[in-house]
């Protein structure tokens, strides 16, 4: 089933759950779009479907995880979230988290809601913070998002991000306590 924009409806509901392998095509058709745009995350531009699918997938204590439609578009994956430790060691007790939602359902509130879910899971498999390492500055939507949900800008390293349309920009590292 396709969600474009112009068939989606004015306020898309949604169901969170841990992804499964059967959800990597439509996992995929969210990643792609944001990854080849180079605007909102570090990764590679040119990076394979492999290469994400590996880097996405998460192991215990982390997670992976979708925000399926309900009602009218039940079973669209709208958007995709994963929860991993953020360093190793003395430093694996603070989690890391990423979301990217599916073109069309920005402003929605579903990276709000994979975000909060992240939360809820990192408190309950025992991490006892979390961090974000790269919140591209001229990403205001998401810094907004992300400071209303208790984060706080610890620090901007200063052009440490290529935007492919704005040169080089800041990147936040944002912070809250779980």
């Amino acid at each position: 089933m396709s969600a474009n924009a112009k068939d989606r409806p004015a306020t898309a509901s949604w169901e969170i759950r841990e992804a499964t392998a059967q959800d990597w095509a439509a996992i995929w058709e969210i990643l792609e779009p944001v990854i080849r745009a180079g605007e909102t995350f570090t990764w590679d531009r040119d990076t394979t479907e492999d290469q994400a699918r590996a880097k996405w997938f998460k192991t215990v204590p982390g997670r992976t995880f979708v925000a399926v439609g309900t009602g009218r578009f039940d079973g669209v994956v709208l958007g995709t979230g994963e929860l991993h430790a953020n360093q190793g060691g003395g430093g694996s007790h603070v989690a890391n988290a990423g979301y990217m939602v599916r073109a069309g359902y920005g402003g929605q509130g579903v990276a709000r809601a994979l975000c909060a879910y992240s939360l809820d899971a990192a408190r309950a498999a025992g991490f006892r913070a979390m961090q974000f390492n790269a919140v591209v500055e001229s990403n205001v939507r998401a810094v907004a998002a992300w400071q209303a949900m208790g984060f706080e800008i610890l620090a901007t390293i200063p052009e440490a991000f290529r935007h492919p349309q704005l040169g080089y920009v800041g990147l936040h590292v944002m912070y809250r306590k779980l």
